[in-house]
């Protein structure tokens, strides 16, 4: 793959490219694959993934850091992980809020852009034999499968939490697997996506105030640590399935195209948008709260829904959805045209 000579603008649509891939992330039964599926760079992608390997590796020990950057196509990953990070303090902070007030309509637009998705994947591949249609059959199978799971228990020994780091990211690299809502069904989004990050968000405050008091907080420190690790499992996973997917795309696209079209339909079981929320309770039959003081989520009950006024709301909102899908496509093919 050669390297793009990047304009303004495409810095720039990069950037919001990771902050839409971020945004997604963080909301289970959404990947963030999707986004760069259908907006056109999921094999540049994955190609910069597999990059980061020995080769690299011995570039950075010998301090040519300039080889590294362009060996692992830097400008791309850093743009993109730079969207990620600010979408994470900023992007997903306004969807934790949307969710919380207009949930309905939230679910209702990610039902849509999935919808979409579909669509778009689906109208450009035309590889169809019985090979294809079985992949997609058990695409289906599997991403409905993790939709109904029930969830385990919260479980913060060191090496489950680098698993859970090293599963969580295939929502990243392989469009239709929630990373968020696998932690759920593992049972420690709370532990790794909310109090960990607030453990940080504090301490990052603590030392901009010059106060170190958080040292001798044994709690803080331990969940710093969880932190820590479950972000090493994070960039383990990335590469190690990034190398596995470009070498399956190189040699089995086809296939692997019709896998993930089964476990985006598939998906669409997680983002339905009339649903029940379900909480966890504890022995004495109350509500558990993570440490932000809102109820630890197990899982959703879902129902078919009336027509009602908020329901047509609801469908014009999935209507969006696809329009944003739409919207992404269009720029993506752009993209492609542009640079081959």
């Amino acid at each position: 793959m050669q390297h793009k000579i990047r304009t303004f603008q495409d810095k720039f649509f990069l950037v919001l490219k990771g902050l839409a891939m971020g945004a997604a992330n963080k909301v289970p039964g959404v990947s963030g694959g999707v986004v760069a599926f259908v907006a056109g760079f999921y094999e540049e992608f994955i190609f910069s993934l597999q990059r980061i390997n020995g080769k690299a590796l011995k570039l950075l020990i010998n301090r040519r850091f300039k080889s590294f950057y362009l060996y692992t196509n830097g400008r791309f990953l850093s743009l993109l992980i730079f969207g990620m990070v600010v979408s994470y303090f900023s992007v997903s902070k306004l969807l934790d809020f949307l969710i919380r007030n207009y949930e309905l309509y939230v679910w209702s637009a990610f039902f849509g852009m999935i919808v979409g998705s579909i669509h778009y994947i689906n109208k450009d591949f035309n590889d169809w034999n019985k090979k294809t249609r079985a992949a997609v059959l058990i695409g289906v199978i599997v991403g409905l499968s993790i939709s109904f799971l029930p969830p385990a228990t919260e479980n913060d020994h060191l090496l489950f939490v680098f698993f859970c780091g090293m599963i969580s990211v295939t929502g990243m690299t392989l469009p239709g697997f929630s990373g968020s809502f696998i932690l759920i069904l593992l049972g420690n989004y709370v532990l790794l996506l909310v109090d960990s990050v607030n453990a940080l968000y504090d301490t990052i405050k603590n030392v901009i105030q010059w106060d170190f008091s958080f040292l001798d907080n044994e709690e803080r420190m331990r969940m710093l640590k969880i932190l820590a690790v479950f972000t090493i499992g994070s960039l383990a996973g990335l590469v190690t399935f990034s190398h596995i997917l470009n070498y399956i795309l190189k040699h089995y696209k086809s296939i692997t195209t019709a896998s993930i079209i089964g476990f985006i339909i598939g998906s669409l079981g997680v983002v339905w948008p009339w649903k029940e929320t379900v909480y966890k309770i504890n022995a004495s039959g109350e509500f558990i709260y993570d440490s932000g003081g809102a109820k630890v989520i197990q899982n959703y009950r879902r129902f078919l829904p009336e027509l009602t006024g908020e329901t047509y709301i609801a469908f014009a909102f999935i209507v969006i959805g696809i329009a944003i899908v739409w919207g992404l496509g269009v720029y993506g093919d752009k993209t492609r045209k542009s640079y081959g």
